[in-house]
């Protein structure tokens, strides 16, 4: 298996901040599908996708054929935010194939072209528009790595070292993962709402991620997401909806926030818009909180023109009836079955799962170790699989949405022995044994 060693120049010059590649210290080369192909010809099924911006696997032979015809005819790449065939071509995809179909009404704003980008600008709007400061973020939500975002950012580790943001006092609403613990949420997040106005410093908004995903796949209820937006309406707080990761049918749905019915203010997306992993990201605003000046939010890089084509062809290929969903539904549930079998056979691990259509989560609630344990021995058995959660301690599922059931069952197989070892050396072994064992 070929593996980084001392010499390579990821390990010899590469930032000490790299992360992926420590537990997954591998040479990638080529990739096709839900499959990555090492330098060696090792093959290792997808279950990560990178991070969701692949949901339509790697190297999508329609995309690719698109992308390839548009840079033979000399298509327009950089444009920061001229006019442009690809641009106009995309803007009227998504509004004829996501928005119309759907009811919806924004105008776009093409920023930088992360996600993290996206929440600033997000931000930005919410406060300039209401004439207020401070937004408020929810319990284990991410929102990303800039000052803005990091500030909405739950998990400490990201803060470390940087006192101004560590300083900070943030009000953290309740998120809600279970319809048992809704009417506490609901009523916590009024009481503070209601403090706030009769305070003088009432939100310029909430941002909220219907299913946050490196919190530790927690879903929000449907009921729950509603009264949410009620609360919002009733104090003329903004509602942003983060989407980043779960947007562009992760959830099953185009947007994760579909069945509830909803109509937030801003929505954000990245990662996967981009149709090919190529770097976009899309702020959508209700056309009254259009109030920007010419250029005071830009970016260099906000007219990539190849992220443009790719995902224009995403949405015409993927999104223009309902075949795809139907696919997506069905391959779903596959998912939920193999997960439910995983964890019937293996009680030891005292295993859990939650989720919805390609984003699933497996907790053990017997140690925040088991995760981690199985993350490792299954990328040594050839499967790429992620971690979330504060500690780390919710194994992720975020395959291509294009992955075929053969290798779905192919990823699970691998999950199957992994949990069958675990689940043998339970017994009278502690995960720390455990954990040197399977190393």
């Amino acid at each position: 298996m070929n593996m980084l060693t001392e010499v390579d120049p990821a390990h010899r010059l590469e930032s000490n901040v790299r992360s992926y590649v420590r537990s997954f210290p591998f040479l990638a080369k080529s990739a096709s599908g839900s499959t990555i192909v090492a330098e060696d010809g090792t093959e290792y099924i997808d279950f990560l996708a990178g991070a969701g911006a692949l949901n339509y696997g790697h190297n999508c032979k329609v995309i690719r054929n698109a992308l390839v015809g548009y840079l033979s005819d000399d298509g327009i790449t950089h444009s920061l935010d001229f006019a442009t065939v690809a641009k106009n071509r995309f803007i009227d995809a998504f509004d004829r194939l996501i928005l119309q179909p759907r009811g919806m009404s924004f105008r776009f704003q093409f920023c930088g072209p992360t996600g993290t980008n996206a929440v600033e600008a997000a931000i930005k709007i919410a406060r300039k528009v209401t004439g207020r400061r401070d937004i408020l973020g929810f319990t284990h939500g991410f929102h990303g790595m800039t000052t803005g975002s990091l500030q909405l950012t739950d998990n400490p580790y990201y803060k470390e070292g940087l006192p101004d943001l560590e300083q900070q006092v943030i009000t953290r609403l309740p998120f809600c993962a279970s319809s048992e613990d809704q009417e506490a949420s609901i009523a916590a997040i009024a009481e503070i709402l209601q403090s706030r106005s009769d305070g003088g410093t009432a939100p310029a908004a909430i941002i909220v991620e219907p299913i946050q995903g490196e919190g530790g796949i927690n879903v929000a209820p449907i009921s729950w997401l509603k009264a949410l937006e009620d609360l919002c309406r009733q104090f003329g707080v903004f509602l942003i909806i983060d989407d980043i990761q779960m947007g562009c049918g992760r959830t099953g749905d185009f947007f994760s926030f579909e069945k509830a019915g909803i109509s937030p203010d801003i929505v954000v997306l990245s990662k996967s818009i981009g149709g090919y992993g190529l770097p976009m990201a899309l702020v959508l605003m209700k056309p009254e909180h259009d109030v920007w000046k010419p250029g005071q939010h830009n970016g260099t890089f906000r007219g990539n023109n190849l992220a443009f084509v790719a995902a224009t062809v995403a949405l015409e290929h993927f999104w223009s009836d309902f075949e795809f969903y139907d696919e997506v539904k069905a391959k779903a549930e596959h998912i939920e079955e193999r997960l439910g079998q995983l964890v019937a056979e293996n009680p030891a691990l005292e295993l859990s799962y939650r989720g919805k259509g390609f984003v699933w989560g497996l907790e053990s609630r017997s140690s925040a170790d088991v995760a981690g344990l199985i993350q490792k021995m299954s990328f040594e058995r050839g499967l790429i699989v992620e971690t979330c959660g504060r500690h780390d301690q919710v194994l992720k599922f975020l395959a291509p949405l294009t992955s075929t059931l053969k290798e779905l069952d192919q990823g699970f197989d691998v999950l199957e022995d992994v949990c069958a070892v675990l689940n043998a050396r339970q017994s009278g072994t502690d995960l720390g044994h455990r954990r040197a064992a399977a190393g």
